[in-house]
C-alpha cells in the first residue's frame, strides 16, 4: 500500500513538474524572454503617465481660474486670458489622452474629454434648459474640450461677440464652469487612483498574458493611434472612411487655428512614448524601443524603422496649413497623404511590432486596417 501511494505521489510530481515545463514553454502567461518589463512599467508610471496627469491638471487649474474671471466680468481681455488657458489645458490633454487603461477606462476618461465635433444644437438646449446629465453616455458631444471650444469661440464672429453673448446669458456662464469642473474633477480622480492604488498594481502585473499591463497599454497606444490620432483627427475630416470630404469634423474647428497643432502635440506624445522620453524631465527610460531592441536578434531594427516614419510623418503635417478645415477645402490631397504616412506606421505598430512582442490585438477593428 505504501509503495502505491508513492508512485501515485511521484507521478502527480511528474505531471506537475510536466505542465509547469510546457506552460513556461508554450503558455501565453508568463513571459517568453528576460526583459525586465517591471522597470518598463516603472519608467511608464513615474517619467510619463503621472507627470503627465500632474501637468494636466495644473493646467486645468489655471483654466477654471481664467474661467471663474471672464465668468465674474466678461471682458474681451478676461476672454483672451481664457481661450490661451483653454489651449495650453487641451495641449496637456493630447499627452495623457493614449493612456485609457486603469481609472481612465473605467470612466471612460477620453469619450468625456475629447469627442469631435460638438453637438451644437444640444448645447444650445443645455444652456436654455439649464437641465441636462453629462454623466449619460449619450452627451459625450455635449461636454469636454470640443463644448468649451464651441462656447468661446463659436458663439460670435469676434472677440466683442463672444463676450456680449455671455453677457446677456448668464446660463451659459454656468456651463463653460461646469465643463471645465467636470473636467478637473475626472482627470483628478485618474490621478489619484494612479498615485494611491493603480500604480502599484500596474507594476506588479508585469507578466505576459492577455490582461497583463504591458500587454493593456500597448494595445491602448495602438488604439489610440490607429483611431484617433490617425482617423479622428486626419482620415475622418480628410473623408477616407466616408468618400466625401467633411471639415467640420476636424479638432479644433471653432478655433480654427489650432487643428495642426493639436495634431502635432498628439503625434509627439505619440512618438515620446514609444521611445520611453518623458514629456516633462527629458528623461529617456526602457520603452517599447528598448523592449524591440532587446528582442532584435536578426538585426532588423524594426524600432528605428517606426521612429524614423513618425520623423516623416512629422514632416508631412508640418506642411499642412494650421486649420485643417481649410486645408481639406484648399488640398485635400496634402492630408490625404499625410493619411498615408500615418498609416505606415500602423502597419509596422499593428503587425510588426506585436508580432515581435507576442502581444495580440484586444479592440474590434472595424476600418479593414
Amino acid at each position: 500500500m505504501k509503495g502505491i501511494i508513492t508512485s501515485f505521489l511521484v507521478c502527480i510530481l511528474v505531471l506537475t513538474t510536466q505542465s509547469c515545463e510546457d506552460k513556461n514553454t508554450l503558455g501565453p502567461d508568463l513571459p517568453t524572454d528576460n526583459f525586465d518589463r517591471k522597470a518598463l512599467l516603472t519608467d511608464m508610471a513615474d517619467n510619463v503617465i503621472i507627470p503627465g496627469y500632474i501637468a494636466y491638471i495644473n493646467e486645468l487649474d489655471k483654466l477654471e481660474e481664467s474661467s471663474k474671471i471672464f465668468g465674474d466680468s466678461p471682458t474681451t481681455d478676461a476672454l483672451s486670458q481664457l481661450r490661451l488657458d483653454f489651449l495650453e489645458a487641451y495641449i496637456a490633454w493630447q499627452r495623457v489622452s493614449m493612456f485609457e487603461i486603469g481609472k481612465a477606462e473605467e470612466i471612460s476618461l477620453r469619450n468625456k474629454t475629447n469627442i469631435f465635433p460638438a453637438s451644437v444644437s444640444q448645447i444650445i438646449e443645455n444652456i436654455e434648459t439649464a437641465k441636462y446629465n453629462l454623466d449619460l453616455p449619450s452627451t459625450i458631444d455635449e461636454q469636454g474640450f470640443p463644448a468649451i471650444e464651441y462656447l468661446i469661440y463659436g458663439t460670435g464672429q469676434s472677440e466683442i461677440d463672444v463676450t456680449l453673448y455671455f453677457l446677456n446669458n448668464q446660463n451659459s456662464v454656468e456651463y463653460l464652469n461646469t465643463l471645465i469642473s467636470r473636467l478637473h474633477r475626472l482627470s483628478f480622480e485618474v490621478l489619484n487612483d494612479w498615485q494611491l492604488n493603480y500604480r502599484e498594481s500596474f507594476i506588479a502585473n508585469d507578466g505576459s498574458s492577455a490582461t497583463s499591463s504591458l500587454n493593456k497599454l500597448v494595445n491602448d497606444y495602438l488604439f489610440y493611434y490607429e483611431k484617433f490620432l490617425r482617423a479622428g483627427k486626419i482620415g475622418i475630416p480628410a473623408g477616407i472612411f466616408s468618400g466625401n470630404t467633411l471639415p467640420n469634423k476636424v479638432e479644433g474647428f471653432y478655433s480654427e487655428e489650432n487643428s495642426k497643432l493639436l495634431f502635432l502635440e498628439g503625434l509627439k506624445a505619440s512618438k515620446a512614448f514609444f521611445h520611453g522620453t518623458s514629456n516633462y524631465t527629458d528623461e529617456v527610460g526602457e520603452s517599447i524601443k528598448s523592449y524591440l531592441n532587446y528582442l532584435d536578434q536578426d538585426g532588423n531594427d524594426l524600432s528605428g524603422k517606426i521612429m524614423a516614419q513618425f520623423d516623416v510623418i512629422e514632416s508631412k503635417a508640418t506642411g499642412l496649413e494650421n486649420n485643417f478645415a481649410d486645408q481639406i477645402e484648399s488640398d485635400n490631397i496634402k492630408m490625404l497623404e499625410t493619411y498615408d504616412e500615418l498609416q505606415k506606421n500602423v502597419i509596422l505598430l499593428k503587425v510588426d511590432m506585436l508580432q515581435a512582442l507576442n502581444i495580440k490585438v484586444d479592440f474590434v477593428d472595424a476600418d479593414g486596417d
